[in-house]
C-alpha cells in the first residue's frame, strides 16, 4: 500500500499545479477521521465490558491499526507534498512500519470473523474460548505473522546496503527496494495473506449462514453476524482494491497523456487508500447499538443524552 501511495506522489506533486488543493483535499478528511478513531477509541476505555468482550477488544484493535495506517498515509503524503528527501534508514523504517500495519489490519479481519463465527456456531462455548487472554496472545500471533515479510526485507536490505544517505527521489518500496527478490516477496507474501482471509471469511460466512436455518439459532444474531462477516469481505475487496493501484498507474500512463494520468492517480489514493480506511472503523461502530450510543455521547462532547444507551448487563448479553 505505501509502494502505491509513495510512487502516486512522486508524480503528482512535481508536475500537477493543483496539488495544494488536492493535498488539503486529502489531508483534511484524514485528520477528521482521526479524531473519529480517537473518540472512538476513548469510548471503548469508558466500559469494562469493552475492555474484556472479545468482540470489543478485536474492534479496538481495528481502530488502532486502522489509525496508525491512517496516520502513516498523512505522514507519506505529506512528506511527498513537501518534497522531504529522507534518509534510507528512516524511509526504512516508514516502509516497514507500513507494511505491517497493512498486512496486520488485513489479519485482523480472520479474527473478527473467527470471533463471530464461535459466538453463533458454540454459543455455550463462545466465553470459554474467547476470553481476555487468549483473545490478546491470538492477536500477538497476528503481529508476529504480519512482521514475517518486514523482517525478510530489512535483513536483505542491510546485507545489500549499509549506507544511510539521504534518497535522491521520494520514500517508496519501488525507490528503496530495488532488487528483483523485494518484488517476489511482497507478491509472495501478499497472496498467501489474502487468499487466507479469504477462505477464513467466506468459511464463516457459508457456516453462520448454514448454522442460521436451523431451529435452535437464534435467527437475528445469526443475521447480524452474517452481516458483519460479509462486511469483512466487503473491506477485504477494498483492501485488494489498494494494492492495484500501482498496476492502473503504470497501465494508464502508457496509454494516456500525462495530466489525465495525474488526475486518475489521485482518484486512485483517494479512493482506494484514503476513505476504505477512513469509513470502516465509523461503519462497524455505528452498526453496534451499545457502542454508537456512548459513541455519539462523547463524539458530541456530552451533548447527546445517553438515557437510551443499554445498561452494561445488556451489553454483556449482546443486546
Amino acid at each position: 500500500m505505501s509502494n502505491n501511495k509513495t510512487n502516486l506522489t512522486q508524480t503528482l506533486l512535481l508536475f500537477d499545479r493543483d496539488a495544494p488543493v488536492k493535498t488539503f483535499l486529502s489531508v483534511t478528511p484524514c485528520v477528521i477521521f482521526l479524531y473519529v478513531n480517537g473518540v472512538m477509541l476513548f469510548t471503548l476505555r469508558k466500559k469494562t465490558v469493552f475492555q474484556d468482550s472479545s468482540r470489543y477488544i478485536l474492534f479496538g484493535h481495528m481502530l488502532w491499526v486502522d489509525t496508525l495506517n491512517l496516520f502513516m498515509s498523512v505522514l507519506l503524503f505529506v512528506c511527498a507534498v513537501s518534497r522531504i528527501f529522507i534518509m534510507k534508514n528512516v524511509c526504512l523504517i516508514l516502509l516497514i512500519v507500513a507494511t505491517a500495519l497493512f498486512h496486520v489490519s488485513t489479519l485482523n479481519l480472520a479474527l473478527m470473523s473467527l470471533e463471530r463465527y464461535v459466538a453463533i456456531c458454540f454459543p455455550l462455548r463462545h466465553a470459554d474460548i474467547t476470553t481476555y487472554r487468549r483473545t490478546n496472545i491470538v492477536i500477538g500471533v497476528v503481529w508476529m505473522i504480519g512482521l514475517i515479510q518486514c523482517l525478510s526485507e530489512m535483513t536483505i536490505f542491510y546485507a545489500f546496503d549499509s549506507t544511510n544517505t539521504a534518497m535522491n527521489l521520494f520514500c517508496s518500496r519501488t525507490t528503496l527496494f530495488r532488487l528483483p527478490i523485494y518484488k517476489i516477496l511482497d507478491i509472495a507474501f501478499t497472496c498467501i495473506y489474502f487468499l487466507s482471509v479469504c477462505f477464513i471469511i467466506i468459511f464463516t460466512y457459508a457456516s453462520i449462514a448454514a448454522v442460521a436455518k436451523t431451529a435452535s439459532c437464534d435467527k437475528m444474531s445469526a443475521k447480524k453476524a452474517n452481516k458483519t462477516v460479509l462486511l469483512h469481505l466487503i473491506q477485504l475487496g477494498l483492501g485488494a482494491a489498494s494494492l492495484l493501484v500501482g498496476v492502473i498507474q503504470e497501465a494508464i500512463y502508457v496509454y494516456l497523456d500525462y495530466m489525465t494520468t495525474i488526475h486518475i492517480m489521485y482518484f486512485c489514493f483517494v479512493v482506494f487508500i484514503i476513505f476504505p480506511k477512513c469509513l470502516s472503523p465509523l461503519i462497524y461502530g455505528l452498526r453496534d447499538q451499545s457502542f454508537s450510543c456512548l459513541f455519539k455521547y462523547y463524539f458530541t462532547f456530552g451533548f447527546k443524552k445517553q438515557n437510551t444507551c443499554p445498561t452494561e448487563t445488556h451489553l454483556v448479553a449482546g443486546i
